[in-house]
């Protein structure tokens, strides 16, 4: 998916504990081989050229597409599997892959993990014996500065923004790329959900994402403008806050 996967693993590492994480890197390999947007052998990518319908591919591609459609939904149409015309649901599968590792390790029996994909988390129970996971989280403006830390237990964290790959999420509604914000932090208890609409509130802006969020209680988020303005809603999970 053209980022890197880790597994924080705070368990002890029981046979079942190590079964499952081989199980979740396989997963994720797959999730690589259907998905991914950079290999033209991909179900995705075949499909994209026309070659294949979703009736032709695993049956994870037609529970993405509903996921990518009700997000869509919720979103008003600013996030999108199709943005600029061409099939591309990159926008929630990383954050939907990541989860379905984290719960593979619940399943097996590790209740005290963090599961990264490409710096978005999903994260389980604690650090330590009483000790909340804390994510740093960067700051767009200032390379090698932190914008604020990120605590919490069953959180996921998604962020969305040019620091790393520039303006590369396009406006659905104009297929040209989202000005205006630099990133857009959004945390829940969900990865899929969440690394979908930190996406869809870059597109929207700054006002309509300070709409979107204040309507949406379930879901938090931490934004920074091109102009540098920070905002957070309400009980965003900030240890601290640096602008």
């Amino acid at each position: 998916m053209g980022t890197v996967f880790s597994f924080d693993i705070r368990d002890r590492p029981t046979p079942a504990v190590r079964d499952a994480l081989a199980e979740a890197v396989a997963w994720l390999h797959r999730v690589d081989a259907v998905f991914s947007t950079y290999r033209p052998d991909s179900e995705i990518s075949r499909m994209a050229r026309g070659h294949i319908g979703v009736t032709d591919c695993p049956p994870e591609v037609a529970e993405v597409l509903i996921l990518c459609e009700s997000a869509a939904e919720t979103t008003d149409g600013w996030f999108s599997h199709t943005p600029g015309g061409r099939l591309d649901p990159s926008g929630l599968v990383k954050g939907w892959a990541t989860e379905r590792a984290s719960q593979i390790l619940y399943d097996a029996g590790a209740r005290n993990t963090c599961v990264n994909g490409g710096g978005d988390l999903q994260l389980r129970g604690e650090s330590a014996p009483g000790s909340a996971w804390r994510v740093g989280i960067a700051h767009p403006l200032r390379p090698g500065h932190l914008l604020t830390v990120v605590t919490g237990g069953d959180l996921a964290v998604a962020t969305s923004g040019t620091a790393e790959r520039g303006h590369h999420i396009l406006d659905p509604h104009t297929g040209q790329p989202a000005m205006g914000l630099a990133s857009v932090t959004v945390t829940g208890r969900h990865l899929t959900e969440v690394d979908a609409y930190a996406t869809a509130l870059f597109a929207m802006g700054d006002a309509p994402a300070r709409t979107w969020i204040r309507a949406h209680s379930a879901y938090e988020a931490l934004v920074v403008t091109e102009a540098g303005d920070v905002w957070q809603s309400e009980r965003f999970p900030a240890a601290q806050h640096n602008n």
